[in-house]
């Protein structure tokens, strides 16, 4: 399968989940983004090692990858290879010189790796279009405020909506940087595209 190469876009701080944080990963050369929701101390370590920030003692990520280099192991990729009921799945490509071996992890640690390693991350076409999030700057919603403010009722606030208010309300939660509520609008819309 052909791999498509993301990258960081960055993280921010989930509203509706206590301690949890959206890392938002980007097509290189594309309009769409993965936001990711992952716990608070994943998000630290990713943050630490984006900002190049040293602890004074090492956090497991850090302590992984230097028991990983005492031993000659390399960690050459990282692929976000599936999408199961909301949940991303990925596999650390490793090379000890002579084998290549793939290690299923979390996402959230497959990227504060890969980070460290300093190696691509990749996914697939089918989890871009099934989890994916589309920007696209140059369309704005001609309907500046169509029905935002509907009271929420029952467990999936989004299902009074319909498709074509669902695409409304997605791009302007992504022109506000709201990502996990764009992740939220993007299940729903998968949700009824499974009907």
């Amino acid at each position: 399968m052909y791999k498509i190469k993301l990258e960081i876009i960055g993280l921010s701080y989930s509203q509706s989940q206590s301690g949890a944080y959206a890392l938002i990963l980007g097509e290189i050369g594309g309009k769409r983004r993965l936001p990711i929701i992952i716990g608070g101390f994943e998000a630290q370590s990713i943050a630490i090692e984006l900002e190049r920030m040293k602890p004074s003692r090492p956090l497991t990520h850090d302590l992984f990858k230097s028991f990983a280099k005492t031993f000659n192991i390399n960690i050459k990729e990282v692929i976000i290879n599936k999408f199961i009921e909301g949940v991303f799945h990925a596999q650390l490509i490793c090379f000890d010189g002579k084998n290549e071996y793939n290690i299923d992890a979390r996402t959230s640690d497959a990227v504060a790796l890969a980070i460290r390693f300093r190696c691509p991350i990749f996914t697939y076409e089918k989890i871009l279009s099934a989890a994916g999030i589309i920007i696209d700057e140059k369309v704005k919603s001609p309907h500046k405020a169509t029905k935002i403010h509907k009271e929420e009722t029952g467990e999936n606030k989004f299902e009074q909506y319909t498709m074509t208010e669902l695409k409304e309300l997605i791009q302007k939660a992504i022109e506000k940087e709201e990502y996990e509520k764009a992740s939220q609008i993007r299940d729903e819309i998968n949700r009824r595209k499974k009907k």
